[in-house]
């Protein structure tokens, strides 16, 4: 299926989308659309043909739990209503704990990568096999950015993602900014990934911007996309003609110009990039690829010879075993101790790099703060610059087990039992805030002391 250049749709910008020229298709963020109907944009653009392709974030397939069947039929309800030539979401996990380690459910708020073993793959392809058959169109997975990687990994990302694509005949959505992300951050080599990879596999590629800070790069989706997350995509291109290359831009949007460039550079990688006619330059069914293939099989396995090259996408649809006794549990175990580690102060997990970790625990609190300023616009505008100080404060203590507007309210609730704001204007307004939108439920201890204090308050 062909898509063209297409680029990430997002409410701030839907009118410079409109307006740019050469634009075969959008992207937008699942969660982000209401399932029942559409915004006139995405409805404007559809009728001059522009596919839309919804964009997942919170399924977390790569978690121990299997997937949740209402995200499931959310996710599905809007690929239905967008008449979606596919459905993409992300090899990571995004929560932990709960009834498979007897401990507090903990949202991230973010995508966390996956260990790469045997164990993980396991319970990956069996979430992965669920969620195709609960979806109306092919489903494609993206690779993710990392700050950190797990001890005691068995497999590379490219022989991670070979399996996965043999095992389901799920499609690839290639990032190849995040490709050069790993490469800053963790040392993993684009070109050997995208060697070990099944190219023919991939259904389109994410274009994306970031920037470097302290010898550490951060994906941030804000920032020009940069000339080695060009030369990525060049080396991409070499071995493969992707179907589609998109642009994504999720913050700091510059003006629609600028857009139009980048989207200009990406045209022009691919016309300079492109190889020869004919197979990709690096076939995996080489010498080279059966032998990372011989060499990534688990002990004991048939694949510890000159293993078989996986078909193209559908090659995977034969029947699979369950996942092994015992695998779902050892996978909730350690992936509840890192998230554990990252948003609520617990030591960190064995093997990890503790400096990494803290890395990614204080960029895990500014994305909340910075979602929840986006989701509850109020109170950074009632808080003013105490909001984030404040907010960051309470991430400390307060871990994450709801959506972002759960954590909004959540944090204003805690604001206001430490008896802030200060200013009796702002608390009045914070207060009000938060009845408003607390919502009809029987009240708990702390809604009943923010009613005494708002009480106590109208008194004074």
């Amino acid at each position: 299926m062909e898509l063209g250049i297409g680029i990430g749709w997002r409410p701030e910008i839907a009118d410079g989308i409109e307006a740019l020229s050469g634009i075969d298709w959008v992207e937008a963020v699942a969660e982000n659309l209401c399932a029942d109907h559409l915004p006139d944009s995405l409805l404007r653009l559809r009728e001059r043909g522009v596919r839309v392709v919804p964009h997942g974030v919170a399924l977390g397939l790569g978690g121990a739990d299997r997937p949740d069947a209402a995200r499931l039929a959310s996710l599905a309800a809007r690929a239905e209503l967008l008449g979606a030539p596919l459905v993409t979401e992300h090899i990571a996990f995004v929560r932990a704990g709960g009834p498979l380690t007897a401990s507090p459910r903990l949202e991230a708020g973010h995508l966390l990568p996956v260990p790469r073993t045997w164990d993980a793959l396991e319970v990956l392809c069996e979430n992965v096999r669920i969620a195709q058959d609960s979806l109306p169109a092919p489903l494609a997975l993206e690779n993710i950015a990392a700050l950190i990687t797990w001890p005691g990994e068995e497999l590379t990302e490219g022989q991670f993602l070979a399996e996965l694509v043999e095992r389901t005949g799920v499609r690839l959505l290639i990032d190849v900014a995040n490709l050069h992300t790993n490469h800053v951050n963790l040392g993993h080599d684009p070109a050997k990934a995208l060697d070990e990879l099944p190219v023919e596999a991939i259904a389109y590629v994410h274009v994306a911007g970031g920037v470097e800070r302290n010898g550490v790069w951060h994906d941030t989706h804000a920032h020009p996309v940069t000339a080695p997350v060009l030369e990525v995509l060049a080396e991409l291109r070499s071995r493969v003609d992707p179907p589609g290359v998109l642009l994504e831009r999720d913050d700091a949007f510059p003006p629609v110009a600028e857009l139009a460039g980048e989207l200009d550079a990406i045209r022009a990688t691919l016309r300079q990039s492109a190889g020869p006619a004919g197979p990709p330059r690096t076939p995996r069914g080489g010498e080279d690829g059966a032998v990372a293939r011989a060499s990534a099989a688990p002990p004991g396995s048939s694949e510890g010879h000159a293993a078989a090259v996986p078909g193209p996408p559908g090659a995977g649809d034969r029947a699979a075993a369950p996942v092994p006794d015992g695998t779902r549990d050892r996978t909730a175990v350690a992936q509840a101790a890192l998230l554990s580690a990252l948003v609520a102060g617990a030591p960190a997990p064995e093997g990890f790099d503790h400096r990494r970790l803290r890395v990614q625990s204080r960029a895990l609190a500014a994305k909340r703060a910075d979602v929840v300023a986006k989701v509850a616009p109020e109170l950074p505008e009632i808080l003013g610059e105490g909001y984030r100080p404040a907010f960051l404060a309470y991430t400390g203590s307060r871990p994450m087990s709801g959506g972002y507007r759960r954590d909004a309210l959540d944090f204003a609730e805690h604001v206001l039992i430490a008896g802030g704001p200060a200013d009796p204007a702002a608390r009045r307004r914070l207060t009000s805030w938060w009845q408003d939108r607390s919502g009809a439920r029987p009240p708990r201890l702390a809604t009943r002391l923010v009613r005494a204090a708002r009480a106590a308050l109208v008194g004074r």
